[in-house]
């Protein structure tokens, strides 16, 4: 597919521009949300566990340049879509680690952030990871689908220590249906961010 030259320094890019194959996409709305509460700046070493498309690498690299998104993904099909996807949008900062975390984690630079989209059922392994090498004031946002990967994050940020939140996203789009529009419900998201960092206004 053709380079896009997506002119916003704004966080979301629309699903359509993203090649994506059968391999499963954050959309953009849930996107937008995750990299809001991730809070990037320029320069700043990101991970991407479980990146799929790499639709969120994608984004977060074009906010974090001249830092870089390590985009951490086992599925060989899912690792040619993040390098498709970084090649349309004419990044050179996105790496793809090709490997299941939280073993293929060791020897990557220490994160300033790390998205979670995907654990492979070593959810816990992959945050201990991540805590281990997480730079002071670092970040951990986690996508999760269902209640028991919530319930698993929620207990291992309380039991570190972590500034916990997390947001229940339920959202739907306006689709035309003949001569009429209807709202289309996407998946319900659950967010959640771990923050080494104390509050601003504590």
């Amino acid at each position: 597919m053709n380079r896009i030259d997506w002119p916003y320094p704004t966080p979301g890019i629309p699903d359509h521009y993203f090649s994506r194959g059968q391999v499963p996409m954050t959309k953009e709305e849930i996107r937008v949300l995750t990299l809001a509460k991730a809070r990037l700046g320029s320069g700043m070493i990101v991970y991407d566990i479980g990146s799929g498309t790499g639709s969120l690498a994608v984004e977060a690299a074009r906010l974090v340049a001249p830092g870089e998104v390590l985009a951490v993904e086992v599925n060989p099909e899912a690792c040619a879509l993040v390098r498709e996807n970084a090649r349309r949008f004419g990044l050179k900062n996105v790496r793809v680690i090709t490997g299941m975390a939280p073993a293929a984690l060791e020897g990557l630079p220490p994160p300033d952030r790390a998205f979670i989209g995907g654990s492979g059922g070593h959810l816990e392994g992959i945050l201990a990871a991540c805590h281990q090498t997480l730079r002071p004031g670092g970040i951990i946002v986690l996508n999760a689908i269902t209640v028991e990967t919530l319930g698993t994050a929620l207990a291992w940020g309380y039991r570190r220590g972590y500034q916990v939140e997390a947001l229940a996203v339920n959202l739907a789009r306006l689709e035309p249906a003949g001569r009429y529009h209807i709202w289309r419900a996407l998946n319900p998201v659950y967010i959640v961010q771990l923050m080494t960092q104390r509050r601003h206004d504590e």
